[in-house]
């Protein structure tokens, strides 16, 4: 029997050419109620080949037939109605949260040289690094919610490419942009429209939202994404909680600075004029309400253990998360932040925010990536600083003492020396 089987399966394809020329004479044996079944299970084909063929296989040519020829129909039929698969991506488990996974404890000498890192600044600053192999985090204010201005670039990204992972973005894509599409602030691809229209694609908007940070790149992704609210979905089903999206920029800033968007303000000039037309202390009190509860607020720690995700493949597809990383390897903007305290033979890929600046302050100036050692050892780390006075020596040494600390405390104690000169750089 087992061997007739086998027979059967070699002989499938020559087999089922020999039925199918037989069917008119095997028709006409079968009687007229198998046949009228046969001619409806035919009609039903449509929707289900590979199990109609087989059917007409069993009547005509027997069950060893049938069954030989049932995974040749099937793959046949799997084959045209799937059409090309899009990338695996990580399953995330429901309700999964990142916060509960256990960790060792941080070593004490990190959590030792954060704490001491205080810069004088009107607010506190958030500070978080994280041991991507071990998962130990050491931070200051670290479960408190910060102010992301760009920084919450790299969410709408992830969203943009989980979407790429299941089929339905492409990074080729074609993408228009018109002066509809005009952002606030830095928005450089607005430059290349012309007579109204700009053609670019997915792929190249996600590399200049994230490499130089442009705003109607990043707003128009967001939109191609689904929105702030499918952002928020991609995060909970990644279990990145502590990380919140509000708006696109230009309604973010809008609101920060107490207006409200309208397309008359996305004109070159106008968002500035109208700002500078509020009252001083209203814009003020908008900008304490705002730094005081962000609505684009991360906190730290949440935000080290969603880069300690994507650096371990656990967000998106494997070719989704080079291109991520590789793209962030190559950001532009804060050259002298984290990357300023790095010793030679380190990389970084990372992502800055920075925030409108009121009487000789910024309010949100951030940097967050993952800073790699010589060996391949990796560290998410995290620094938000709220309120920075414009002329404050520790303005960028925060940021690159942060980065100091994580070298000295791979080479086992002993400091990288700092450029002093990086310190009163453009940041």
């Amino acid at each position: 029997m087992l061997w007739g089987i086998a027979d059967g399966l070699w002989a499938a394809p020559g087999l089922v050419a020999r039925t199918l020329a037989d069917l008119p004479s095997a028709a006409r044996r079968v009687p007229e109620a198998l046949l009228d079944l046969g001619v409806s299970a035919l009609l039903l084909g449509f929707r289900r080949p590979a199990a109609t063929l087989c059917l007409i296989l069993l009547v005509t040519g027997g069950s060893i037939a049938a069954a030989a020829a049932a995974p040749i129909f099937r793959d046949l039929e799997g084959t045209a109605s799937r059409g090309p698969r899009p990338q695996s991506a990580p399953k995330p488990a429901p309700n999964r949260d990142l916060a509960r996974r256990p960790a060792p404890p941080a070593p004490p000498e990190v959590a030792i040289q954060l704490a001491a890192l205080d810069p004088g600044f009107p607010r506190a600053v958030g500070i978080a690094v994280m041991d991507v192999q071990t998962g130990w985090i050491a931070s200051v204010q670290g479960d408190r919610s910060f102010p992301q201005q760009s920084v919450s670039k790299l969410w709408v990204a992830l969203t943009v490419m989980e979407a790429v992972d299941a089929g339905r973005l492409s990074l080729d894509q074609p993408v228009t942009l018109t002066d509809a599409d005009r952002s606030v602030f830095n928005q450089p691809i607005t430059h290349l429209i012309e007579n109204g229209v700009y053609q670019t694609s997915v792929g190249d908007l996600v590399h200049r939202a994230l490499i130089q940070s442009d705003n109607a790149a990043n707003d128009k992704l967001m939109a191609l994404a689904g929105g702030p609210a499918a952002v928020q979905a991609f995060l909970a089903s990644r279990g990145m909680s502590g990380i919140r999206l509000a708006e696109d920029e230009r309604r973010l800033q809008s609101r920060i600075a107490g207006l409200v968007w309208s397309p008359e303000l996305s004109t070159y000039g106008a968002f500035e004029a109208a700002r500078a037309r509020l009252d001083p202390e209203a814009r003020a009190a908008s900008l304490a309400v705002y730094v005081e509860n962000p609505y684009d607020g991360a906190t730290p720690a949440g935000v080290v253990r969603a880069l300690a995700a994507l650096q371990r493949g656990e967000l998106l597809s494997a070719a989704s998360t080079r291109f991520v990383l590789d793209t962030l390897a190559r950001t532009t903007t804060g050259p002298t932040r984290l990357r300023g305290g790095l010793a030679p033979g380190w990389h970084a890929a990372h992502k800055t925010g920075t925030g409108q600046d009121f009487r000789g302050e910024t309010f949100g100036l951030n940097d967050v990536g993952l800073v790699t050692a010589p060996d391949g050892r990796t560290y998410a780390v995290a620094v938000f600083a709220p309120q920075v006075p414009k002329g404050s020596p520790y303005r960028l040494q925060v940021f690159q003492k942060v980065s100091s600390a994580i070298v000295e405390h791979w080479r086992g104690g002993q400091a990288p020396a700092l450029d002093s000169a990086s310190a009163s750089r453009a940041d």
